[in-house]
């Protein structure tokens, strides 16, 4: 099998505060299906992922603070984890604080090479933000 291309289904609660979410950290709402909403895309470049209401994976916020640290704060979320790389970490840290995104982890220079920073949806899905130091 040859994979060409994927796209991860995030579990949303709320199809249009995950489309403003998104957009407030520089996605753009690809497109929407159904009505009511229940099923859409968003888009950064030539990245897509797509948000299904209710359905198609888990989704759950747990009480950690942070999503790095002590082992119990990386399982607590029942939502995905996904690594976005992007040219600047300080810069999309910077654009999430002044967004209200809920930043789990700073920028950090982490022992693998890579500065990287987390942050976490409503629903608990985790995105580590990094960049290669090498």
């Amino acid at each position: 099998m040859k994979v060409t291309r994927t796209t991860p289904i995030l579990n949303v609660s709320d199809m249009h505060a995950s489309f403003e979410w998104f957009q407030s950290i520089g996605w753009e709402k690809g497109w929407e299906w159904g009505d009511p909403v229940g099923f859409g895309g968003v888009c950064n470049g030539e990245c897509e992922i797509f948000l299904c209401h209710n359905g198609q994976g888990g989704q759950g916020k747990g009480e950690n603070a942070q999503t790095f640290g002590a082992s119990e704060a990386e399982t607590q979320d029942s939502g995905v984890w996904m690594s976005w790389w992007v040219e600047d970490v300080d810069e999309a840290y910077r654009q999430c604080l002044n967004n209200g995104i809920e930043v789990t982890w700073p920028p950090t220079d982490m022992p693998w090479n890579v500065r990287e920073m987390h942050i976490r949806h409503p629903d608990g899905h985790v995105f580590r933000v990094g960049k290669s130091t090498c």
